[in-house]
């Protein structure tokens, strides 16, 4: 009986079930058969019953068989029937267990006692089956929530003591044993550190992590003992944040299933009232009316008509796809994103951070009357006495380093850097910098569209060097598969430099890509789009948030990313892979299409059944199929989306 409780409103992922599915999870130390054991009870009394009736013997007389049939009756039919009670207490007559009960009881009443118990003993397998399919889907969104960690061992009076995670604060150290889960966002002390992201980014590769680069709470330490400092409490931690969304997500609610909630509460009594007609009605037009055949079309017309199919299997879909994209490191942030995702046939991206590592990298070393170790020399001497990117790409670049001696090293806004190395002037910097100085440069130098370092020495022009911001990996693939899926434009808005903007567009064959553009620049391009197409924009950085928010659907590239960009955005990929879109708006447009799968095969079979029941030409076994097997039916497609392999 447990299979029907009534569960508590504060479940919010289940209160979406609760036409079908009001059963609380089986406790983990109850046996995983013991709420099968009153519909096995009820099917064995129900196959032997039928059997007797079969060979019709004696002793099996008219009360005998009724008193067999209800005992077969009670384990499967009882809850249902407190159920529908206590919902009438509440004031809501007209539910599914209402049907259910009226239609079973009034089988009794005409002496079809086996269909009777048959009609409930499969709505309540149909039951079982639903409550597990849910809880399966539940547990496969809330799968997050189990990581968050327990205790945490941070160093406090000169030893280290466990305590809870959420007393801990910014700047305390924290160590991590191996195998153990990181408690809270922090900076790495120890030299180096293996991780397994897999919790926060759905990637299951070991991530390789060096002294003084961030780590963050949920991942799991492969090796050795590590020291870390705090840098966020507990409730700003990424794991928090990622819990926060997973718990958020299954209350923001599709147009879809609010439809069929609102659908499910009108078509329930206007059923019943049809029910009432059939029974009644015929006495005034039909010639051999006969009282018990006609209500029995109306049983078996309030059996069918039960929208259990309905309103189950639209959650679970919807449930299936928000697993699916957690799984895969997506995370939308309601269901009403799965469905906007797959309207949209214009995506804009940032490019810095988003198409590319944001990490700047020595591209092309160009020198024209020194040798290139000697040129880099001069140059290096002088870049290590900045902290630009630039300058520090350079440095990284020339590992050998430089026993040249640079002075009156000077950094000039906007320009570069000059400065004395080994009694030689030397400047570093763009073409205003050489402009200022009178140093003429190579025409062939205003033509190269990446971010360049020019060099003079003594006042004359040395060479340059060409810096570049490295495509991720995966950001031509995103491309191809944004249009595979649908996608008719692809833009890139960048502040960047047109040029390197153009550069990087034609690379990953992009429809436009303009450069230059602050974020109010931005937005204005973002607005222009969206009065001809639906769009969604992707973007990592603080400057990108307001394009999130009035974007159709706002995509935060990183769930490691700007807290700025993930709190406004809509949908959080919480890995750096711009492919990573496609596959949301796969699991978008898979997710519906099992959807509209179920609602077309729920009310296309009830359709076909209802007619044929009112009609004469079905039993309440087509009925029991058209209720709870067209809901199993519905479920195990709405179960596929948990088992789909993505692109």
């Amino acid at each position: 009986m447990s299979a029907f409780r009534e569960k508590k409103k504060t479940e919010s992922v289940n209160s979406e079930a609760s036409c079908c599915c009001s059963a609380e999870p089986v406790k983990k130390e109850e046996s995983k058969l013991k709420p099968y054991y009153p519909a096995i009870f009820s099917f064995v009394l129900l196959a032997i019953g039928l059997a007797l009736d079969q060979y019709e013997l004696i002793f099996f007389n008219k009360w005998v068989r009724l008193a067999w049939y209800l005992v077969a009756y009670i384990p499967v039919g009882w809850p249902v029937i407190k159920q529908g009670l206590k919902h009438i207490q509440k004031g809501e007559f007209f539910t599914e267990f209402f049907l259910m009960a009226l239609a079973t009881l009034g089988a009794f009443a005409i002496g079809e006692y086996p269909e009777g118990v048959a009609v409930m003993l499969f709505y309540t397998i149909g039951e079982l089956f639903q409550h597990a399919a849910v809880y399966k889907a539940k547990n496969n969104i809330k799968a997050l929530l189990d990581m968050r960690p327990k205790s945490a061992t941070v160093f406090r009076n000169g030893e280290y003591v466990a305590v809870d995670p959420e007393t801990i604060s910014v700047g305390e150290k924290i160590r991590v044993n191996v195998g153990a889960q990181i408690p809270l966002d922090g900076k790495l002390i120890s030299k180096k550190a293996s991780l397994n992201t897999a919790a926060i980014t759905g990637e299951s590769k070991p991530d390789n992590i060096q002294q003084g680069n961030k780590v963050y709470a949920g991942s799991i330490n492969m090796e050795g003992v590590v020291e870390i400092e705090v840098t966020k409490i507990f409730k700003n931690s990424s794991i928090a944040r990622i819990m926060e969304m997973v718990q958020n997500a299954t209350s923001r609610k599709s147009k879809t299933e609010l439809f069929i909630r609102k659908f499910a509460k009108i078509y329930t009594p206007i059923v019943f009232y049809l029910a009432l007609a059939l029974t009644f009605l015929p006495y005034f037009f039909v010639e051999n009316y006969i009282f018990q055949d006609w209500l029995y079309r109306a049983l078996i017309f309030l059996v069918v008509s039960c929208p259990c199919a309905l309103v189950i299997s639209i959650p679970l879909g919807y449930f299936g796809g928000l697993g699916a994209g957690s799984k895969n490191g997506i995370l939308f942030k309601g269901a009403s994103f799965l469905d906007a995702i797959t309207k949209i046939d214009t995506v804009v991206m940032d490019k810095t951070g988003t198409l590319t590592k944001g990490v700047f990298k020595v591209k092309d070393i160009e020198s024209d009357s020194l040798p290139e170790k000697e040129l880099m020399q001069y140059v290096t001497a002088l870049e290590v006495q900045s902290t630009h990117p630039i300058a520090k790409a350079i440095a990284a670049y020339w590992l050998a380093g430089t026993s040249y001696k640079a002075e009156d090293v000077t950094e000039i806004p906007g320009k570069g850097l000059q400065g004395t190395v080994n009694g030689k002037k030397v400047l570093a910097g763009n073409q205003m910098l050489m402009t200022v100085n009178n140093i003429s440069i190579p025409n062939k130098i205003e033509n190269i569209p990446e971010a360049m370092v020019i060099v003079a020495i003594d006042n004359k022009y040395a060479g340059y060097i060409t810096i570049a911001d490295e495509l991720k990996e995966d950001a031509l693939q995103s491309i191809s598969q944004m249009k595979k899926h649908g996608i008719k434009q692809v833009v890139i808005l960048s502040g960047d430099k047109q040029s390197i903007t153009t550069a990087i567009g034609q690379e990953l064959g992009v429809d436009i890509a303009k450069g230059g553009l602050l974020p109010e620049d931005k937005l204005n391009e973002v607005e222009k789009l969206k009065k001809n197409t639906k769009l969604a924009f992707m973007g990592d950085g603080i400057n990108d948030a307001p394009v999130l928010a009035i974007a159709d659907v706002g995509v935060a590239m990183g769930g490691l990313g700007s807290d700025v960009a993930i709190e406004t955005a809509d949908v959080v990929i919480q890995t750096d892979q711009p492919s990573k879109l496609p596959k949301a708006i796969q699991i978008g447009k898979s997710t519906r299409k099992i959807i509209w799968q179920n609602i077309a095969l729920a009310f296309g079979v009830k359709l076909i059944v209802l007619v044929m029941g009112a009609g004469g030409l079905a039993t309440m076994w087509e009925a029991v199929f058209a209720d709870v097997g067209v809901a199993l039916l519905a479920i195990l497609n709405a179960i596929r989306l948990q088992r789909m392999k993505w692109e």
